[in-house]
């Protein structure tokens, strides 16, 4: 989880770090498209908004006819297509040509025709719905806040005409297919009543209650079914009682003794000496366990009486229920023998109900036609005289609540909300072009950056708009950079022999020139001595740090005769010696792939602690590549988010190519007081501000002072200071 909210964290910071870096872009395409969005509001033209509110209802009631579906009067809440619909409708040209007319707006706006004025209307116009009413809005724009209100109710007006034309004449033509139809259906009525005229005729069939229908349960009627049904009924209550006593009767067969009398008396049979004795016997049970438990003997004399009480009241209950036993069996022939007589009975009346049903069932369907026929009749008029008393009263499909009224103010463009859309629009334009710059974008932007294309070690993070340190404060944190520089270069080189290092860069302006003099200084604080080479001979620029002529340096020793020590200058600063470039000869190239460069290295290496070497850009001209195989080590410097990979590669394939070494990369002009990924690197503007001034002398490596510093000689006319 951990893991997780710190991968979200980076990410958050790598986005808030591309809108940090990329900034001016965004504020420049907010600018851009804010201004766009504001002159475009300026020059648009001011448009007034005519407003009308009205209630749309639709009619939505159904005339169910024999089948036959009409729309009449009632009214339901708006929906999707709906209001889609009645868009269309106000938009028509049948509603806009009556607007047309009613204001001459072919004549006031000159147009040719009509339709050309009606396709002028028709884009002034937008109507929308009421989200969660049934209410809709008009809205009219024009110029002319007067018109613009006029043509929002010249709208309104028409549109609302043309809905109640239309509501009459569906209505209309609702109410004629209903009297067209209750006409036929006059007709099939009156067939209905001859139909069941001519049917009684023919089988003298006289209808006793002819108000009321023949069927119940879709089975005819004449009063015999009722007959029929009581016999039903009362051959069940016979059977059902048969079978209860037949069950009794078997139940008092299985067993006899005690057990008999105990049961005949839990079926509940009414016999008075039953219910007398039993309660009587089990009183004189209780009784004789009592006597039993105090202790008295079964011959006891009172023991002996109460047994003779049990075993008399026990012989009255035995006789009791043999007299239940032979009523039950009277009882069960009785219910069978009345059975059997209703049984015969109840036959001979449903063969006559089901005659008289044969019989008269023609009649009957013929009944029930025709009182279907008359009742649809009578609905239908019921349903005719409603609706037409409905047609005669006023309809209102639309309702206008809010009439529009000339605007005291424009509507269009509306300068708040056209600016405010400009500047997100803007501000969401210059983020997403700094994010795709910066996937265009492949320069060096990180440590991993370098590490992983180049596959060399980054020396040191150099801060932006870092000075010439020789001409600072001693206390300037800035040093710090260079000290870590100092210390890798101590770390990564393999030997102390392996002194000689000469600095290049890609292309020109990455700060290699002043990323020697600050290392230099720096060193020679720290006890080495130091020499600076100036090898740029195209353009030499060490001097100018120091303020040295340049006219005797490195391309006079080169050429000439002159000694070493008539080319290496003791600058101001202790332990730091300097040789200029001098003249730029025709062959700088030549000069440098030579065997006097191969010597003048060699003796250098063994008279300082250190030799850096100034070189040209070594993509742009073939000396770098010379020095780079001259001296032991090649360090690159690569100004932070300036040049592609693929020309950094090629950098590290140059030096390859020559037999270099390559020591490592210094990142200049790193901004890490906003850059998040460096901002570790700033804990030396503060943590590492040096309190006093006192520097640690370090010994030379080979515990002897350079011959050069031992015995210092003037440059020759050069007029500056010996060394």
């Amino acid at each position: 989880m951990n893991d997780q909210s710190g991968e979200i964290r980076l990410h958050a910071l790598d986005y808030w770090q591309v809108i940090r870096n990329r900034y001016g872009v965004i504020l420049l395409a907010f600018f851009l498209v804010f201004m766009t969005a504001g002159v475009i509001t300026y020059i648009l033209p001011r448009q007034y908004l005519g407003r009308v509110v009205m209630e749309i209802k639709r009619n939505n009631t159904e005339w169910n006819v024999f089948g036959q579906n009409q729309m009449g009067p009632g009214w339901e809440p708006i929906g999707t297509n709906f209001v889609q619909t009645q868009f269309e409708i106000i938009t028509s040209k049948e509603t806009l040509y009556r607007v047309i007319d009613e204001l001459d707006l072919t004549k006031r706006w000159k147009a040719s025709t009509k339709n050309q004025t009606y396709g002028m209307l028709r884009g002034k116009i937008r109507p929308e719905p009421i989200r969660g009413t049934d209410l809709m809005e008009i809205y009219v724009y024009d110029t002319d806040r007067q018109l613009a209100a006029a043509l929002a109710n010249s709208v309104a007006e028409n549109y609302k005409k043309r809905r109640e034309e239309q509501e009459r004449d569906r209505a209309n033509q609702a109410l004629l297919a209903l009297d067209q139809e209750r006409t036929k259906q006059e007709e099939r009525v009156e067939e209905a009543r001859l139909s069941m005229l001519d049917i009684m005729k023919r089988l003298d069939i006289i209808d006793i209650n002819p108000s009321q229908g023949w069927f119940r349960d879709g089975v005819p009627m004449d009063g015999s079914e009722d007959v029929v049904r009581q016999g039903e009924m009362t051959i069940a209550q016979y059977e059902q009682e048969i079978a209860r006593i037949q069950t009794q009767i078997e139940t008092l067969t299985d067993i006899d003794g005690e057990q008999l009398i105990e049961l005949a008396s839990s079926l509940g049979i009414e016999d008075g000496s039953l219910a007398r004795n039993w309660p009587r016997y089990q009183e004189l049970i209780l009784e004789e366990g009592r006597l039993r438990e105090s202790g008295l003997g079964r011959n006891h004399p009172e023991v002996k009486m109460i047994r003779g009480q049990i075993e008399q009241t026990q012989r009255f209950l035995q006789q009791n229920v043999d007299a239940i036993k032979r009523s039950l069996g009277t009882q069960l022939e009785f219910q069978q023998k009345g059975l059997a007589e209703m049984q015969m009975v109840h036959d001979g009346n449903r063969g006559k109900s089901l005659e008289n049903s044969i019989k008269n069932v023609e009649y009957q369907e013929a009944k029930k036609h025709y009182d279907i026929q008359n009742e649809q009749l009578r609905q239908m008029q019921t349903q005719l005289s409603a609706e037409s008393v409905d047609i005669l009263m006023p309809k209102l499909p639309i309702v206008i609540h809010e009439k529009a009224e000339p605007a005291s103010s424009p509507a269009k463009p509306n300068v708040g909300l056209t600016l405010a859309l400009g500047a997100v629009v803007g501000f969401g334009f210059g983020v997403m072009l700094a994010f795709f710059l910066e996937y265009l974008d492949t320069s060096v932007k990180s440590l991993e950056d370098v590490e992983r294309y180049l596959q060399v070690p980054v020396l040191a993070v150099i801060p932006k708009d870092v000075g010439v340190l020789h001409k600072q404060n001693g206390l300037s944190p800035d040093a710090e950079a260079y000290r870590i520089l100092r210390t890798n270069i101590e770390f990564n080189r393999k030997s102390a022999d392996a002194n000689s290092i000469t600095v290049v860069s890609g292309g020109a302006g990455e700060g290699k020139s002043t990323t020697l003099v600050n290392l230099a200084f720096i060193c020679a604080q720290g006890g080495y001595n130091t020499l600076m080479i100036d090898g740029d001979l195209r353009r030499p620029k060490l001097h100018t740090f120091f303020d040295i002529n340049n006219s005797v340096g490195l391309t006079n020793y080169l050429t000439t005769e002159l000694q070493l020590e008539d080319v290496i200058l003791q600058t101001p600063v202790d332990n730091l010696y300097f040789m200029p470039s001098g003249i730029l000869p025709a062959d700088a190239a030549g000069i440098l792939n030579s065997r006097r460069m191969s010597e003048l290295i060699a003796d250098v290496k063994s008279r300082f602690d250190l030799v850096l070497i100034d070189s040209p850009p070594i993509l742009g001209v073939s000396d770098a590549s010379v020095l780079a195989s001259e001296v032991d080590l090649t360090m690159v410097v690569i100004q932070h988010r300036k040049l592609p990979r693929s020309m950094l590669m090629r950098v590290k394939q140059a030096i390859e190519n020559v037999g270099g070494n390559l020591l490592g990369v210094v990142l200049n002009n790193v901004d890490v007081r906003s850059d998040s990924q460096y901002q570790y690197y700033t804990s030396y503007y503060t943590y590492y501000s040096p309190t006093n001034t006192a520097t640690v002398s370090k010994p030379s490596s080979r515990g002897e002072k350079p011959a050069a510093a031992a015995d210092p000689q003037p440059v020759s006319g050069g007029g500056e200071d010996e060394y």
